[in-house]
């Protein structure tokens, strides 16, 4: 199956507004809140979790799309929620860390207004040159950029994400200053990186594949600690000689104050979805890696992360207010 079928299929899951149904036969209502808008890869794992999960907690389960705010508007409403599994969060990893560690005066604190359920999958960034970059691998990239400073201009999906940092990282690392120009989602980046507008790009890999296999583009590292399935021929920044590992992940966390059964129940729920073949297939179709956890392995993942990325978001003093 094509990965345009697919997400037909997949948003064509009974909606009501922006939201997705999957109905189960009793039970209370359950929300899955999606702090970002319907229709892109994060909404379509939730819907697809969503239709799986129903049948085994006997309810019905909804896909509620609360955007704004960088991913704020849905946060909050969790955090406000009773903690009775009547609401769940489901959002990017970096979103849950990098949020706090940016913001002025944090919003939230993950370990404090939350408690953890489970990873659910993973996806990574790329770097991506378009027809203005002469060089076919990194190596070449970076003496490329050396050599001519005008070069050094990338493109992000926004600020104040993985990929804004990543490039920070990449300057530090590689000694070249850089200036970073944020757009809004990879999308419109691999379209200025075709026409030639913007010499290269740090993006979803996903977003990149379709022109990189059509010759408009060229993918020349991964984030990922290993080469990615999806791009088997390309290398990863640590093999490029980059120790730098940027995978971005979604995990989903109910309000503080839920009990540790109710967050193992829906932990096995996710893991009997992610075991499913086809429940892995519609995933791998839009560029995500099913990979599910315990509650105390989203939590460790969590820890890793902002040990990771805290000094290097740090040491760039970006800081935003809401």
């Amino acid at each position: 199956m094509d990965r345009r079928a697919f997400l037909a299929g997949a948003l064509a899951l009974p909606v009501a507004g922006a939201t997705g149904l999957a109905r189960a036969q009793s039970g209370p209502l359950t929300k899955i809140i999606f702090p970002f808008a319907a229709g892109g890869g994060g909404d379509t794992l939730c819907r697809v979790i969503a239709q799986d999960i129903a049948p085994i907690l006997d309810r019905t389960v909804i896909v509620d799309n609360r955007t704004g705010a960088d991913g704020l508007i849905g946060i909050r409403a969790v955090k406000a929620a009773n903690p009775d599994g009547t609401s769940v969060l489901v959002t990017t990893g970096p979103t849950m860390y990098l949020l706090p560690m940016v913001e002025t005066a944090p919003s939230f604190d993950t370990d404090k207004d939350f408690v953890p359920v489970s990873l659910l999958a993973r996806f990574e960034f790329a770097v991506v040159v378009g027809k203005t970059i002469a060089a076919k691998d990194f190596k070449s990239f970076v003496a490329e950029l050396k050599s001519a400073p005008d070069k050094a201009v990338f493109g992000v999906p926004s600020n104040g994400t993985i990929p804004h940092f990543t490039g920070s990282r990449l300057e530090q690392v590689l000694g070249i200053k850089m200036t970073r120009v944020a757009y809004r989602g990879s999308a419109p980046i691999i379209t200025d990186l075709v026409g030639g507008h913007i010499p290269f790009g740090i993006v979803t890999l996903s977003d990149a594949i379709p022109q990189h296999r059509a010759g408009g583009v060229r993918i020349l590292a991964v984030s990922s600690a290993e080469r990615s399935p999806f791009v088997a021929d390309v290398p990863t920044l640590k093999e490029s000689g980059v120790e730098l590992v940027a995978d971005g992940w979604y995990g989903m966390w109910l309000p503080a104050g839920s009990s540790p059964d109710l967050a193992r129940q829906l932990s096995a729920a996710v893991a009997t979805s992610l075991a499913k073949p086809e429940t892995r297939d519609k995933l791998n179709a839009i560029g995500l890696i099913p990979a599910g956890s315990t509650p105390e392995g989203l939590a460790k993942e969590l820890a890793a992360n902002i040990a990771f990325w805290q000094p290097i978001v740090k040491e760039t003093g970006y800081k935003i207010t809401h």
